[in-house]
């Protein structure tokens, strides 16, 4: 061990996370797809020998060298056992490079400080697989969670995400990645971790409104993204738009966990700091070049972020931002949005008529959703139906919080204990 330079507490754990991707996908591009699950396994043992020793003796010079390092023997060690001589000596004889088995010292420099985790995101997001083998498969391989961690957060049984786990694995094991250009394999990254975020930030069911902890890891991982490719702009934009929403979380939710509409939210208790840091990136980002969804959703956040209060939020520039935003190809959720911009702009009459292409498609006409968007426009026009559509958005939610709440509010226009905002 060198350097001696003795570790942050409050950081040591998100340097062995940071870490981790780097040194699997530098071990899974030296000894290839096939040895995934060892190579995993291998690093996993490298990460606590360092939880263990870098405490006591100081982090090392070059620590993701070290890893790398610790974690090749660890597999050569594994490879030498008789049970696994028999399922990986073979191919992994042919696959290990002759310096690799001379044992360099742990501080060795490793494959001239290349980071493999951008091709590592790639495999976790490959083409093949569907998209919740994606979310695990990134969450357990990237962002370091356990198996327990991910079940726990999209609430199956551990056994059941094991499983997904391992049928991803084995998909990267036999599956190469198709020649793609790097844009269409970016946009396949970016579209995993804007799930992992929604998913945090409005669990599709359960008992809890959010996922704090999925939220997080999206942003982290996103950070990431941007590093490894700082001049795209779309990746800068879906960072914009996570750091603006997740600013939001501390005022979503009331004392006994209840949900708050953005309207009736207390914007104190937004986070300014993420506010800032997303307004300042997104600004940036604009400028750039070709702007997509991302950095136009991430714009409308931040018009919504910068209004003191709901009342004096520019709803023209919202309308006009969705607008663009159509233009990208139907979204349903876009649609959505932008026929409650209308109604802010014109009249709730103007919004509803909106939805009646989402009424008439089939993929999306039972929808909670666009039932609670009907409901609000026609609550704003007084009509007395609003009730019974609120209760019937209510019986399709998934989620307990946003069911409560559709009820709650059916119950209170009912009764008359709710006043109507503008």
């Amino acid at each position: 061990m060198s350097g001696g330079r003795l570790p942050d507490p409050g950081r040591f754990e998100g340097l062995l996370r940071e870490l981790a991707p780097q040194a699997l996908g530098a071990l899974v591009r030296r000894y290839g797809r096939g040895q995934f699950d060892a190579c995993e396994d291998a690093v996993q043992e490298a990460l606590l020998a360092a939880a263990t020793q870098w405490p006591a003796e100081g982090v090392p010079e070059n620590p993701r060298g070290w890893l790398v390092t610790v974690a090749g023997r660890r597999l050569a060690d594994a490879v030498r056992s008789e049970a696994a001589r028999r399922r990986r000596e073979d191919a992994l004889a042919l696959a290990t490079p002759q310096s690799a088995l001379l044992s360099p010292a742990p501080d060795a420099a490793s494959a001239g400080g290349r980071d493999d985790s951008l091709e590592l995101l790639f495999l976790c997001c490959h083409p093949d697989l569907s998209a919740p083998s994606r979310i695990a498969l990134t969450l357990r391989s990237v962002g370091g969670l356990g198996t327990a961690q991910i079940a726990a957060a999209f609430l199956v049984p551990e056994a059941t995400m094991a499983q997904r786990i391992s049928r991803a694995k084995q998909t990267v094991r036999t599956a190469g990645l198709p020649d793609r250009r790097l844009s269409e394999r970016l946009a396949e990254v970016r579209q995993v971790l804007y799930l992992i975020f929604n998913e945090g930030y409005t669990a599709s069911t359960g008992d809890d409104l959010t996922a704090p902890e999925l939220s997080t890891e999206a942003i982290r991982l996103t950070r990431l993204l941007l590093r490894l490719v700082p001049d795209d702009a779309e990746t800068a934009g879906l960072l914009a738009l996570m750091l603006l929403t997740d600013a939001r979380r501390p005022a979503r939710t009331g004392p006994g966990g209840e949900l708050v509409t953005l309207a009736e939210q207390d914007r104190s208790l937004w986070n300014a700091a993420l506010v800032a840091e997303g307004v300042a990136l997104i600004s940036r980002t604009l400028p750039r070049g070709r702007v997509g969804p991302y950095q136009l959703q991430a714009a409308i956040a931040a018009v919504h972020d910068e209004a003191p209060d709901a009342g004096s939020t520019d709803w023209p520039q919202i309308l006009a931002l969705y607008d663009l935003l159509a233009r990208f190809g139907e979204n349903p959720f876009i649609a959505l949005n932008r026929a409650v911009a209308l109604a802010m702009v014109e009249s709730p009459a103007a919004g509803l008529a909106a939805l009646a292409p989402l009424e008439a498609d089939k993929r999306f006409a039972r929808h909670h959703r666009l039932f609670a968007t009907r409901a609000h426009l026609l609550e704003l026009l007084g009509d007395p139906t609003a009730p019974d559509v609120y209760r019937e958005a209510a019986r399709r939610a998934t989620s307990a919080p946003e069911r409560r709440h559709l009820t709650a509010h059916a119950r209170r226009l009912e009764t008359g204990t709710h006043r109507r905002k503008p």
